[in-house]
């Protein structure tokens, strides 16, 4: 089954010349004036747009204080280790929202950079194109961790294997190394209202999930966007395989730390999407004065304090970019000194929670999907 997815010029007159020489000097002089002007022209056409990308990537900001070469930080963890044993790469890149044309292009970037982690799912409508990045590459297929995500129309067990075939199909592999129940909300496979049973009790499709991996078409079952209530709904029943991760919206702006701090002591690997804020916010959380601050002093750019920072609390990071020099730039993490790490930490909290993502109105569900 195939479901369907909807500067001022400097004198030139040489003063012992003729007055032939002098008038021909000046007449050529004359001539090309209207060349210079438009090459300066081109030349701050083409330049603008490339400092608003660097200003707007923090690049451009002076730092009152000397850098520290960034050579000298040490190294986050490169992987964690999943309840399988199998280990995951702690920065992927996202592909969520990167449209057709373009995400192979940054999946090929980021492999031939040294990512080893492609996050995906079935609704991105890009999983053929990401498979065709993955074919072209000379990456093997075992060193690299591909997620996919089973959509919210498929929770029914019967519906999960064809779908989850579908996927397999478009990314060109036999097996997922992580697939997640994207949505804690599930709908009628013909259409997007809710079906109740399923959502209040999940335990149907996580046992198909199971059988899953039993038949090795997934190596590993996690879950997204569940809140605490809703884990421990799934949790309460027995069993056979433990969610590998949860992978939530997670950002300087919406840093839950309440759901890290209960995760952490329950042994479950959060993911963070949108680690740099949504589209809109990016700009705003790079000008953060402490990530500015901590930036200047470390000599790496804001964009990658974040991303450490997101490291450094223990999370999966999954930046998305289509720009090759941005997917380069968000692979580079660094162990933030404590006190810089705490004081992110700190003004991260300070502020009122900005979540991005809520379909619950969009859905027209009668609850918030992330009420406790």
């Amino acid at each position: 089954m195939w479901f369907s997815q909807r500067y001022e010029q400097l004198p030139t007159v040489d003063k012992d010349a003729g007055e032939h020489d002098s008038f021909r000097r000046k007449s050529t002089r004359k001539s090309r004036f209207p060349l210079y002007v438009i090459a300066i022209i081109i030349i701050m056409f083409v330049s603008l747009p490339c400092a608003r990308m660097i200003r707007s990537r923090g690049l451009w900001s002076a730092c009152p204080v000397s850098q520290r070469n960034s050579s000298t930080l040490a190294k986050l963890p490169s992987h964690y280790t999943l309840p399988s044993g199998d280990k995951i790469p702690s920065v992927a890149l996202g592909v969520w929202q990167s449209s057709k044309g373009e995400v192979g292009n940054a999946v090929t970037t980021a492999l031939k950079a040294g990512y080893r982690h492609i996050d995906g799912a079935w609704i991105y409508r890009n999983e053929e194109e990401v498979g065709q990045a993955l074919k072209e590459s000379s990456v093997p297929r075992e060193d690299i961790w591909i997620t996919s995500k089973l959509w919210n129309n498929f929770h029914a067990p019967e519906d999960i294997e064809p779908v989850l075939d579908q996927s397999l199909s478009m990314l060109g592999t036999e097996y997922l190394d992580l697939y997640l129940i994207h949505w804690p909300i599930a709908f009628k496979r013909e259409d997007n209202i809710m079906d109740e049973d399923l959502t209040a009790d999940p335990y149907p499709t996580w046992q198909k999930l199971e059988e899953l991996v039993d038949k090795g078409k997934i190596r590993n079952i996690g879950i997204s966007n569940f809140n605490i209530r809703r884990i421990q709904n799934l949790t309460a029943n027995k069993l056979k395989y433990q969610p590998a991760v949860n992978q939530v919206e997670l950002s300087f702006w919406n840093p839950q730390p309440e759901l890290l701090k209960w995760s952490k002591e329950n042994g479950l690997l959060l993911e963070a999407y949108s680690p740099l804020g949504s589209n809109q916010q990016v700009g705003k959380s790079l000008a953060v004065p402490e990530v500015k601050d901590i930036a200047c002093k470390l000599g790496i750019t804001p964009a990658q304090v974040i991303i450490s920072w997101s490291v450094q609390r223990g999370t999966i990071v999954l930046p998305k970019s289509v720009t090759p020099s941005r997917i380069v730039e968000n692979l580079d993490v660094f162990e933030l000194p404590q006190e810089e790490f705490e004081k992110l930490e700190e003004a991260a909290a300070a502020h009122p929670p900005q979540r991005v993502v809520n379909p619950s109105m969009g859905w027209k569900l009668p609850f918030d999907v992330f009420d406790g």
